[in-house]
């Protein structure tokens, strides 16, 4: 990924399912994401064209493209007016370290706010996924309580829940420094 090329979002199609279904294959992607292992690949492709087709009215699910490969999904998630939780995926495992954890998240931030018109977002991370809490902590999201008990690559922990507002994340955009000089 170049510094200077935008994630682009755009929604989930059916033929999409066959990518999202090769990821299955990659153990090391299943285990961080949290996906079932093992499941055969009919069942991953059945599922990802049904969320294609039929959506549940709580989930936006975008399909996050780099240069035009499919590089990961971001997730808006929820029913309270103003207020959605963030989710992304990066994937496969090969597209890791390169910095599109922290492209996706800031993508979803930017629809959220200047397509859907949030007032705030939320997303959780485990302690012990380092790299979703770094990534949180970069877009300026800040710990405000916590959520369920859950296990990250074995690990116990509790979610830390990150907020953002409207305010605070127009603010940063006003105030960040680009990525590349011109």
């Amino acid at each position: 990924m170049h510094a200077d090329t935008p994630i682009l979002l755009r929604p989930l199609l059916a033929d999409d399912a066959e990518i999202f279904t090769d990821w299955a294959a990659d153990e090391v992607f299943v285990a961080h994401a949290g996906w079932t292992p093992g499941l055969p690949r009919q069942e991953h492709t059945v599922f990802w064209q049904r969320l294609a087709d039929s959506p549940p009215p709580e989930l936006l699910r975008l399909v996050a493209e780099d240069r035009g490969e499919v590089v990961g999904t971001v997730d808006l998630h929820g029913l309270e007016p103003g207020i959605r939780e963030l989710g992304y995926v990066v994937g496969p495992s090969a597209n890791w370290g390169r910095g599109l954890g922290t492209a996706l998240a800031r993508a979803g931030l930017a629809h959220g706010f200047d397509v859907l018109g949030l007032e705030k977002v939320w997303a959780e991370a485990l302690p012990a996924n380092r790299a979703s809490v770094r990534i949180l902590r970069r877009l300026g999201m800040r710990a405000d309580g916590h959520g369920e008990i859950e296990e990250f690559l074995g690990v116990p922990g509790r979610y830390e829940r990150y907020t953002i507002t409207r305010e605070q994340h127009e603010h940063r955009a006003g105030t960040e420094r680009p990525l590349s000089a011109p």
